[in-house]
């Protein structure tokens, strides 16, 4: 497999539930801030700001393995506590791409999840085709012999 993004989300205290584990919607959140970081910040250290330009969910898919605490324990005086997050571009397509997941609690797998995404022309209001740019961006983080 090519590399992975790896990106490390600091939980908040609003990510928590009733129970003190990271409610299930906010799993979404902490997808979406990793996609993100590696598409908006990673794409523009490669020269791709396009994906700022639009990019759209089609589709989530997420898998809760087990619960994540706020974990005082692993917090510090200078940091809250925070979740690993690996992500990887399983499959590219003309107009979409597929984006999976895996959150890390510690060093113990939490949760598992995909996204499709499809870039989005905001001023026509339609869907449009990934670029040259953009497709060589996300073989950077596609797995060797993936679907390109």
């Amino acid at each position: 497999m090519a590399d992975r993004f790896v990106y490390h989300c600091t939980l908040r205290w609003s990510d928590l539930d009733a129970y003190g584990h990271v409610n299930n919607a906010r799993f979404l959140t902490l997808y979406e801030e990793a996609r993100v970081a590696m598409m908006f910040a990673g794409g523009r250290a490669w020269g791709v700001d396009s994906f700022s330009d639009g990019v759209v969910i089609r589709r989530h898919e997420v898998d809760y393995l087990r619960p994540v605490d706020y974990a005082l324990g692993r917090a510090t005086a200078e940091a809250a506590p925070s979740v690993r997050i690996e992500l990887w571009v399983e499959e590219i397509r003309a107009s979409r791409f597929t984006v999976a997941y895996e959150l890390y609690d510690g060093d113990v797998l939490a949760s598992t999840a995909r996204s499709v995404l499809v870039p989005f022309d905001l001023t026509a209001k339609r869907p449009r085709r990934i670029t040259d740019d953009e497709r060589t961006f996300l073989l950077s983080y596609a797995p060797s012999g993936g679907t390109a």
